[in-house]
């Protein structure tokens, strides 16, 4: 699908999804054959002529200025993340106004830092395809306890939250309110989808989870936006039980962000997940512990240098992808 059909998709779907009563525009009682407002209720919202805006929906024209997919946007009542959306879609659709081509996203050593100073929360490092770049401890735990934790720095291992959410048992699982955070990551998708329409990769990823997962289909079609910044989750995780967890998305300069789960002080869900931590803590101890003991002692062998502090990230390689 180009730039022109993601737009007049994007304006169909929306149109359809804003009632009279939303809008508020007059019906008079009258039998309404679509759902949805027309196209020239719409148009007579945005101040801008019906034959045009049907021109802009089927991909007919490429230059509308940004005061007038303004006030398209104030017509269907998009909110912040939907009119930027918007404004996106119609800047790939023109000729000359191609997206963003996407660079290799990497963990820099700073983010990296980061990961070691949130010990005692979970943690991960997430690209724009919700590839999972790196975790800490704990967020490797929380998240994705029955994988690998050394699999954010493997590309062909990599885990991808989407996938998880969508095509995961255990991910699914975890999550007491499934439906809230799968619209959640297809609404991120999405937005992301039209910040980088070049991105072969992201429309892979896209088409995989279409033809795998009829939820994830029905929620694309849909053509919600939304930031995932913060929210808060039920879950109810296999090792410690129930908690309920805040997620926040910190932008941590371009490229890749970091999501972390916080609990309330002094609730239930602080006490649990200060169990899991302890849980992985003495998991990561025995293994530390059996490694040593399988090592062979060579009474010439030199003495060893002294061993740095222990990183709170089960892998830790910088990440490309």
């Amino acid at each position: 699908m180009n730039g022109k059909s993601r737009l007049g998709e994007f304006l169909r779907t929306r149109r359809s999804q804003l009632s009279p009563d939303e809008a508020e525009v007059p019906t008079y009682g009258e039998r309404r054959r679509v759902p949805g407002l027309r196209r020239e209720e719409l148009a007579l919202l945005a101040g801008v002529s019906a034959s045009y805006y049907a021109r802009l929906e089927q991909g007919h024209s490429m230059n509308a200025s940004p005061e007038v997919l303004d006030a398209i946007a104030r017509a269907l009542r998009l909110d912040e993340s939907e009119r930027l959306h918007l404004l996106d879609l119609a800047r790939s659709a023109k000729p000359r106004g191609r997206g963003r081509r996407p660079a290799p996203e990497r963990v820099t050593e700073a983010t990296g830092q980061l990961l070691d100073a949130l010990a005692d929360v979970p943690a991960i490092v997430v690209g724009r395809r919700s590839d999972v770049l790196a975790w800490n401890r704990l967020g490797h735990a929380l998240f994705a306890g029955h994988l690998d934790p050394g699999a954010p720095d493997l590309p062909d291992q990599r885990p991808n939250m989407a996938r998880l959410v969508f095509l995961d048992a255990h991910t699914r699982e975890l999550y007491t309110r499934w439906p809230s955070k799968a619209r959640a990551v297809v609404g991120n998708l999405r937005m992301v989808a039209g910040q980088y329409p070049e991105d072969s990769a992201l429309h892979a990823l896209v088409g995989e989870l279409s033809a795998k997962s009829e939820d994830f289909a029905s929620l694309w079609a849909d053509h919600r936006v939304k930031a995932c910044t913060v929210a808060d989750y039920e879950m109810r995780h296999p090792l410690v039980g129930a908690l309920t967890v805040t997620q926040q998305t910190l932008n941590v300069g371009p490229g890749p962000t970091v999501v972390v789960a916080t609990t309330r002080a002094g609730s239930p869900s602080r006490t649990t997940l200060a169990l899991l931590a302890q849980a992985t803590a003495e998991v990561s101890t025995e293994a530390g512990a059996t490694a040593a003991t399988a090592a062979p002692a060579t009474a010439a062998a030199p003495a060893a240098p002294a061993a740095p502090a222990a990183s709170s990230r089960p892998g830790t390689r910088v990440s490309d992808s």
